[in-house]
């Protein structure tokens, strides 16, 4: 499929560690590296004057490689500090229509339903899971109704790695006149996503994990026919159409969803994201979805193989978060640590997330490092 001696070349916590963590932090390659000591190097070199001549290029490179890689035009995508920031971006621009209730899911991180808990007129319905690891659509289509702001939950869960049918979120949504909103940190980058085709109003994402570009940005993409339909509450001098005529009487949003931006974007950043961006797309999505399916199929094997226990979806929605039952997590990941081996924990579990850039050899050796540690 790729030169995977090549590609993991390109990472050098790989020649240091066994990393399988990438479902928190995507490793930092040499691509990245190389721009952002460009970056630093126009700093040094042009100061202020960086900005017109090349750095707002340099976020116009990355939002249209990341428009390309989900399928859509960079006419839907802003760039925003946060995921939080992004939600509550979407949060501010929707008006209720009458509306006052949010659907989401125990299983969804935090930030997404922390959005509306602090907003006393919004009824906030949490589904309960039946088992631990998913949500059924039909779940979502008991509960979402005429009420129904939004449709608010996760592409893929951060604690299961369970993989949700975006398809069938948003038209449950749809018939009801409710938006669908959804966190796909944790899909895109490690599973295909083709966004328009799904039909949801609204996703983020970034950088930070499995796209290997590092903290400090997310991506919003906003479905065209409400792009110019919503005008945001919370705002920038970004976000004006003329913005460097500095008016502060002649707000106008912009024509595209950079009306949806917050300020000045975490540059360093920007230029770390466009590396990570560019091999992804090199190795091509779909090889990387390939690749992570045989290390995680490996990977649970060799658990089980070991006596331990795996908390995984079915085959369909499986994604490469693999959740070990443990008696001692922290020690656990500590114990693997101390093999130069990096994983982390959540309640009852050590969570392991191999990425394309790992190997059979890794992924076996963490098996083997994990099954020895007695407590």
């Amino acid at each position: 499929m790729f030169d995977l001696n090549a590609v993991r070349a390109e990472f050098p916590i790989l020649e240091r560690r066994t990393y399988l963590n990438s479902c928190s932090l995507g490793a930092l390659s040499h691509r990245s590296e190389a721009y952002l000591g460009e970056f630093t190097e126009r700093w040094h070199d042009m100061g202020a004057s960086a900005w017109y001549r090349h750095w707002l290029g340099r976020v116009e490179d990355l939002r249209g490689r990341v428009a390309t890689f989900l399928g859509t035009t960079p006419r839907e995508l802003a760039l925003l500090p946060s995921t939080s920031a992004a939600l509550a971006v979407i949060t501010e621009s929707v008006p209720a229509r009458g509306r006052n209730r949010v659907v989401c899911t125990e299983l969804d991180f935090p930030t997404l339903a922390y959005q509306w808990a602090v907003k006393p007129e919004i009824e906030l319905v949490v589904l309960r899971s039946p088992d631990g690891i998913r949500i059924d659509p039909e779940q979502f289509e008991a509960v979402v109704d005429e009420r129904t702001l939004f449709l608010a939950t996760s592409h893929v869960f951060f604690t299961t790695g369970y993989a949700q049918d975006l398809g069938a979120l948003a038209e449950i949504a749809r018939g009801v006149g409710a938006l669908s909103l959804i966190d796909g940190y944790q899909g895109a980058g490690q599973i295909p996503v083709t966004l328009p085709s799904t039909g949801v109003d609204f996703y983020t994402n970034g950088p930070l994990k499995w796209l290997c570009g590092g903290p400090g940005l997310a991506y919003l993409y906003v479905r065209d026919e409400l792009v110019e339909a919503l005008e945001p509450r919370i705002t920038s001098w970004f976000a004006t159409n003329r913005q460097f005529e500095f008016d502060l009487e002649g707000f106008e949003y912009r024509p595209d969803a950079r009306r949806f931006e917050l300020g000045t974007p975490a540059l360093p950043t920007v230029h770390t994201a466009l590396g990570g961006q560019e091999i992804v797309d090199e190795v091509g999505i779909e090889h990387i979805a390939l690749r992570n399916r045989e290390l995680t199929d490996r990977l649970m094997a060799g658990v089980r193989d070991a006596g331990l226990r795996v908390r995984s979806a079915e085959a369909d929605h499986r994604t490469a978060i693999v959740m070990i039952h443990h008696d001692d997590p922290p020690g656990a990941v500590k114990h693997l640590a101390s093999h130069d081996i990096i994983v982390d924990y959540r309640p009852g579990f050590v969570r392991v997330s191999p990425h394309f850039y790992n190997s059979e050899a890794e992924v076996d050796r963490c098996v083997e490092v994990l099954a020895s540690y007695k407590g």
